[in-house]
């Protein structure tokens, strides 16, 4: 709840980009003095309007209603110092973090990338590979490179195959996934197929980029030292869209066996049913059950179920109806849709871009980042510095225990960024704290500090620009602020409103009281619907209830193993239940017969629940929300006496003229 909520306060105000920019610094309002200005109301309503559902609020007036109690709970946050609570603080700072993201990156480099990967998610790879495995930081690897590639010459004689399950022999010898080859720690395995994004990136670029049964020359990642053979390259599976019917593993009645059940509707169907009538009846997954089981499109690959992708898009015809089958979740039957190919590019470019961020691709975002900002604050490389660290390096960096000479030169400076001086000392304690990944390496000195100084560099150009990217940026200095006002406000609200509400037992207790006609159930029914495609077989099922025949005699009479002429559901019902409809007639006994979602049915009911009020208990999430909109009301009147606000009438015709042009 409380996360919902958090989302709730910061989507109203925060998300999205500016989309309408104003010219004006008039003020439109003062609070106690402070000035909001004109732009900033303008810039925060354009943004908001699609997200806005109550029309009402899209009325300047009252939305500036709006604009001026989110200031006064600002206003009041700052008064109580809660921008100063430790928490907020974290808490902004990952905002921050996470922000600041979007805004450091290489466009040129990120677009090609974007573009490359929509390419790829247009195929399939089939391949398997071959790794010897060695530290990411390891630098003398030429046996390692040359015994792989002795490994593809036998491959390439003898058939990858014979390798391959020479390897996986040794595998399944050893009791272990990795085997010892040639004193190299190995691993063979199939990969099936994968796409864009399920690789790491410069395995993915070779598999691409090898041809259906060749084999790779060696290449190395941040694992080891690889060779692929890509086994069959085909068109990606694309979109498809599906109806499904559910009934899960775990059922209430424990009378009702999910097998069976599934059985039951199939054979429904078969017989000529509408699958939506069938789905809207008995789908245990009632949020697609009330649109007759439909799902939102999905790719291969986005589902956790792997066994009802299959079923989907195993389907060729739309139409076409699935055989019953089982997941982990319950039991399915799927009819298919729709089918079509992977999405037009500018429909998943944001998307993809988010993606190839997060991506070992972002490697050379940075380095493109890297490059760029070094132009900005025209950055010089120090090569007398570097020369200098060089010398100071000797045998014991290799073995973790170098430390910097006693008269070492810590304060000249190393590097100019922008205006941030960083010196000798910031790059020696860098160079200490790296020391420890070279263990046992054999590199030369200028290896060493060359490589340190690329990352010391990179980092620091970086940082800089992080922490002047507010005052570089007015997209990004906008957006910061309405999300350190956001988190801002979900706090206060936190502790004034929705912690108040619900912990206050005796003010809930007393509101409950005061507004008891507003807490009522509807009228209920105990009962058991029994379901039937035609007319004359719920005529039948009517004629054997009256004779009193059971639930378990009538399905075992009308019931064969080639037709389902009838199901029966139990349960606490009212008429917002799938089986009920909305003029459903609530009286003890045996029900007249209605139509409803395509089907006929007949009710037998036990015992009638009449329209009642609700206990507290049964009422109290309802209550807790009512009365919190109940005190924030009260507190906000409160903040309108304690806070003097002052509209400039001038400024706001002039703010509608604006936004209603």
């Amino acid at each position: 709840m409380k996360f919902k909520l958090k989302f709730l306060v910061l989507s109203l105000f925060v998300s999205g980009f500016v989309s309408a920019q104003t010219t004006t610094d008039d003020v439109l309002f003062t609070v106690d003095g402070d000035p909001v200005k004109a732009s900033e109301f303008i810039r925060v309503y354009n943004k908001n309007l699609d997200l806005v559902k109550d029309e009402s609020q899209k009325d300047v007036d009252e939305y500036l209603k709006l604009f001026v109690n989110y200031q006064l709970k600002i206003k009041e946050a700052k008064r109580l110092g809660l921008d100063d609570n430790a928490q907020y603080k974290r808490e902004f700072a990952n905002y921050k973090k996470q922000l600041t993201k979007n805004f450091l990156t290489d466009n040129k480099v990120t677009d090609a990338l974007v573009k490359e990967a929509y390419e790829r998610m247009s195929y399939d790879i089939k391949a398997s590979h071959v790794l010897f495995r060695i530290e990411e930081a390891e630098r003398d690897t030429l046996q390692v490179y040359n015994d792989l590639l002795a490994l593809r010459e036998r491959a390439l004689k003898e058939g990858f195959e014979t390798v391959f399950k020479e390897l996986n022999t040794k595998y399944k010898a050893s009791g272990s996934r990795e085997i010892n080859y040639k004193g190299h720690e190995t691993y063979a395995e199939e990969l099936g197929y994968f796409s864009a994004f399920k690789m790491v990136y410069n395995f993915e670029t070779v598999a691409y980029n090898t041809k259906v049964g060749d084999i790779s020359m060696p290449f190395r990642t941040r694992f080891g030292y690889h060779i692929v053979m890509v086994e069959d390259k085909r068109p990606s599976r694309g979109e498809v869209t599906v109806e499904h019917i559910m009934v899960s593993k775990v059922q209430k009645d424990s009378s009702l066996h999910p097998e069976v059940r599934i059985n039951e509707l199939y054979k429904k169907i078969m017989q000529g049913e509408s699958f939506e009538a069938v789905a809207k009846q008995f789908s245990d997954d009632k949020s697609s059950a009330a649109k007759g089981g439909l799902l939102p499109s999905f790719k291969g690959g986005q589902l956790s179920s792997s066994e009802f992708e299959e079923v989907a898009f195993s389907m060729t015809e739309k139409g076409q109806i699935s055989e019953p089958f089982k997941t982990e979740f319950g039991w399915h039957i799927v009819k298919l849709i729709d089918k079509k190919g992977n999405p037009e590019f500018e429909t998943i470019r944001l998307e993809l871009e988010q993606r190839v961020k997060r991506d070992s691709r972002s490697a050379l975002i940075n380095s493109a980042l890297t490059k760029n900002l070094k132009e900005r604050y025209n950055v010089k490389d120090n090569q007398v510095a570097l020369t200098y660290f060089e010398g100071l390096i000797n045998a014991d960096y290799f073995k973790n225990s170098w430390a910097l000479p006693a008269d070492f030169t810590k304060d000249n400076t190393f590097i100019t960024i922008g205006k941030q001086d960083y010196t000798y000392g910031e790059f020696g304690d860098y160079l200490v704290s790296s020391q420890r990944k070279y263990f046992g390496k054999q590199l030369t000195n200028a290896e060493v500090v060359a490589a340190e100084y690329e990352a010391f560099l990179e980092a620091k150009l970086i940082d800089y620009r992080e922490r002047n990217l507010e005052f570089e940026d007015e997209e990004f200095a906008f957006i910061l602020g309405e999300y350190r006002d956001g988190l801002l406000l979900f706090d206060l609200m936190e502790k004034e409103v929705w912690n108040t509400a619900s912990k206050d037992t005796v003010g809930l207790k007393s509101f409950y009281e005061s507004h008891k006609a507003d807490y009522v159930w509807l009228v209920r029914a105990d009962a058991v619907v029994a379901s039937a495609a035609k007319k004359r077989d719920i005529s039948k099922i009517e004629d054997l209830l009256e004779a009193n025949k059971s639930v378990e005699e009538i399905s075992a009479k009308l019931n064969t193993e080639s037709e389902q002429k009838v199901i029966f559901t139990k349960g606490i019902m009212d008429t917002a239940h799938q089986a009920l409809p909305e003029d459903f007639e609530f009286k003890k006994g045996l029900s007249s017969i209605y139509k409803f979602n395509d089907s006929y049915h007949i009710a037998i009911v036990e015992e009638v629940f009449p329209k009642g009020p609700k206990t507290f208990e049964e009422a109290r999430g309802s209550v807790v929300s009512d009365y919190q909109n109940y005190i924030e009301e009260n507190w906000l009147n409160t903040l309108h006496e304690r806070y003097n606000v002052e509209i400039d009438q001038e400024v706001l015709a002039k703010v509608k003229s604006q936004i209603l042009n």
